[in-house]
Order: structure tokens, then C-alpha cells, then sequence
């Protein structure tokens, strides 16, 4: 058998699906480490977990290797640390080292982390990014603010999709921002350039250095846009057009971004932009899958378990193939103003107009807290093979869905 080791800090749904992915491997025995007790999962998922182990604080590496230490006692070596959480990629580096884990070294996970070492890394090796600074107090940002005039982006050196991130257009918005960010700007904030066009991720699946497969996701707006205007309901959208060569600049960039960067095997996240003039900037690389239901995306676009693909990655070094046979897209669906959801309006009439393209649902549930997130409280997902049909459609989910607050 083959024990690998899944932490998340929480079982949120994501976390969910990861475990059954994992515990659908007939020859994999699963240990898992959180933060929660293992009984808020499903009983019948409970009973494919060989052990496991609630912790404090699943970020801390000591932790981490003082239980991985004992675990070993129980289950001889582990074969691979897994975790999907972008907080965690550091920690689990470092208790792999301890441990004697293979896997992705600290070095390449501080690299992807620290998002400062990361532009730094572009810069040295002529990658296109956003014009940034690193700074450690308003008055550097300010300096940087007059070189590169506003709007600029302000975010944590560390941070985590586009929470934390406010674009600022004047000197009292950069105060704000600063005071907003607290304790986080002593371990340094990136100003940067507001890059006018349109955002992308570019996800990429690689076995030993060498691209196995890639999409690309297509952004309406930027999620820096929908986190400003809580009234937006963002979109995503998995086009098969974008498999074609007008994407080639951003895949080669992003080759040798990941190269320099250090990744080996895995699945990388990388956000990136095209200027209005045609030019591409990358915004940052995370050494794991995506959040935002896009392996989702992945899955019904290219027809497979995007997941367990991951998974098998992994722990077997099995190569994965992203044939794109239809287009995708995600309609999220958020609450406006402020409370709890109270009930959401105009679902049963999406539902009868595409019934047939809906492939996943989660609907806000009444009593549900607003998120924080521009994801919202819930999505519908889409799937057919002419894009114009998806991306209609997600344009009219989102003007007739509304999920009522109180």
C-alpha cells in the first residue's frame, strides 16, 4: 500500500472533493491532518481514512513534523504530502525536508509563496510582469506611486487570490490600504502596476519539468474588479478557441516562468494579463490547483476528473492529457448588500432554459452568511461545444439570479 498524507486546514467543500479523490485510489492509504475533527466529513468517507489527526495549526512546520514523526511510527513512510491550500506549500517543503518526503523542495515553494522573490525572478530573467516594487512603509509605496502613476495595486507579499488586494488611486486610498493590510506590511507589500485588459489564468499540469497539458480561463471582469464592485457577478469562462495559437506567447512565457520558478511536477495556477495593446503580463504562479471551481471547469471542458488526475500526478507520476472537447463557464452567484441569504430568486427559470448545458449547481441556502469572496454563495456551472451558447447563457444567468440578503 501507498500512504500519502492529506492536510487542509478545513473541510470545506473543496477539501471534500480532494479527499474522495484520494480515498477512490484502491492502493492508496490515506492519512489525513486538519484543524477539525474528522467527524464533520461523511461517514462513509470517514471509513476510507486509514487515520486521522486534528492539530492546532496544520501552517506551522513543527507541527506538521512532529505529527508526520509520529505518524510514521504507526504507518512506516510516507510515499507523498499532499495539501491543495496555497498557505500550505511552504510548511509541508519544510516538513517534507524533516521527514524525508519526496516531493517539491522549500526553495521552490518560497519561490511561488514570496510573491516579491517571485518578480524578482521575472525581472532577472526577462519575464513579462507588471512594473512592482517591494516596500516596507507608505512612504516607499508613495515614491513608487510617482514613478509609476495611479492606479496602482497594493497586496501582500504572501497573499492568497485577490483578498487583501486593493487597487489605489490616490495617496489617501494608498493610506487606507496600508492601515487595512496591519501587521502584514512588515513582512513587505508589492505595489504594482494597474494593468488596463483582460485577466487569464493559465493552468498548467507538468510531470518532471515537462508540460503534459494546459488551459486557460478567461476572466468577466478581473476578480480585483468584481472584490471593488460587490455589486458584480463574476464569470468565467473555458473557451476551446483559446487551445489555438493566438495563446502562444502566454504558454511559452509561462514555460519559462515555471522553469524558473522551479516546478517540476504538479499543478500550477498562474494568473496573467493582456494589455489593451496586445502585450501579456503575468501577475503570479501558485504551486497548486486552483480554487474557484475551476478544476471544474477543467473537468466538463476536457471531459475527465481533473482531481483525480491531479492525484494520480502525484502520488504515481502518472502523465495527464487535456484534450478540450466542449467549452465551460461559471456563473457565480453572489448576494448583495449585507446578512444572511434569504432566499435566492429566478433559479427556476435558468434552470428550465438550460437545463440541458447545466452540468453543476450549488445553490445559496437560506440562513447562509454572505461570503467574503467574489465567488459568492454558490455557482452554476455550463458545458457545451460552441462557446457563443456558454457565454450567453452565463450572461443571462447572472441578470436574472439574484440571491436575496437579510
Amino acid at each position: 500500500m501507498t500512504t500519502i498524507a492529506y492536510i487542509t486546514p478545513n473541510f470545506t467543500a473543496n477539501a471534500v472533493r480532494f479527499i474522495e479523490s484520494l480515498t477512490s485510489l484502491y492502493d492508496v492509504r490515506l492519512v489525513v491532518i486538519s484543524q477539525e475533527p474528522v467527524e464533520l466529513l461523511p461517514s462513509w468517507q470517514q471509513s476510507r481514512i486509514f487515520i486521522s489527526r486534528e492539530v492546532p495549526d496544520v501552517f506551522d512546520k513543527w507541527t506538521l513534523i512532529k505529527t508526520l514523526t509520529d505518524l510514521q511510527k504507526i504507518t512506516g513512510p510516507f510515499h507523498r504530502i499532499l495539501g491543495a491550500t496555497e498557505q500550505l506549500q511552504v510548511p509541508m517543503a519544510e516538513a517534507r525536508l524533516a521527514v524525508g518526503i519526496p516531493g517539491m523542495n522549500t526553495e521552490t515553494a518560497l519561490n511561488f509563496r514570496d510573491k516579491a522573490r517571485m518578480k524578482m525572478l521575472f525581472n532577472e530573467n526577462k519575464i513579462p510582469c507588471a512594473r512592482h516594487a517591494l516596500t516596507h512603509d507608505l512612504e516607499s509605496a508613495l515614491e513608487f506611486a510617482r514613478k509609476c502613476p495611479y492606479p496602482v495595486v497594493a497586496k501582500p507579499v504572501a497573499g492568497a487570490g485577490s483578498q487583501s488586494t486593493y487597487r489605489v488611486s490616490n495617496d489617501e486610498e494608498m493610506l487606507a490600504a496600508f492601515s487595512s493590510l496591519g501587521h502584514a506590511v512588515a513582512d513587505g507589500v508589492i505595489i504594482e502596476e494597474f494593468i488596463q485588459g483582460e485577466e487569464f489564468s493559465l493552468d498548467t499540469f507538468m510531470l518532471n519539468g515537462k508540460i503534459l497539458g494546459q488551459t486557460i480561463n478567461h476572466y468577466y471582469p478581473t476578480p480585483l474588479e468584481a472584490m471593488t464592485n460587490p455589486w458584480i457577478q463574476w464569470r468565467v469562462m473555458l473557451r476551446k478557441e483559446h487551445n489555438g495559437r493566438a495563446f502562444d506567447d502566454i504558454r511559452k512565457a509561462g514555460k519559462k516562468a515555471l522553469d524558473v520558478l522551479g516546478m517540476k511536477t504538479g499543478l500550477a495556477h498562474m494568473e496573467w494579463f493582456r494589455r489593451k495593446d496586445g502585450s501579456i503580463a503575468i501577475s503570479e504562479i501558485a504551486a497548486r490547483p486552483p480554487g474557484a471551481q475551476f478544476t471544474t471547469l477543467i473537468s466538463r471542458a476536457c471531459d475527465f476528473d481533473a482531481i483525480r488526475a491531479w492525484a494520480r500526478l502525484m502520488i504515481y507520476d502518472e502523465p495527464v492529457t487535456t484534450e478540450i472537447k466542449y467549452s465551460s463557464g461559471a456563473a457565480y452567484l453572489r448576494g448583495q448588500g449585507h446578512g444572511c441569504v434569504s432566499r435566492v430568486e429566478g433559479l427556476d427559470i435558468v434552470r428550465s432554459r438550460y437545463a440541458d448545458i447545466i452540468t453543476d449547481i450549488r445553490i445559496p441556502k437560506p440562513g447562509q452568511e454572505k461570503s467574503a469572496s467574489y465567488e459568492g454563495e454558490g455557482y452554476i456551472i455550463l458545458r457545451h461545444p460552441d462557446s457563443k451558447v456558454v457565454e450567453s447563457a452565463l450572461k443571462d444567468i447572472v441578470e436574472t439570479v439574484r440571491v436575496v440578503l437579510a
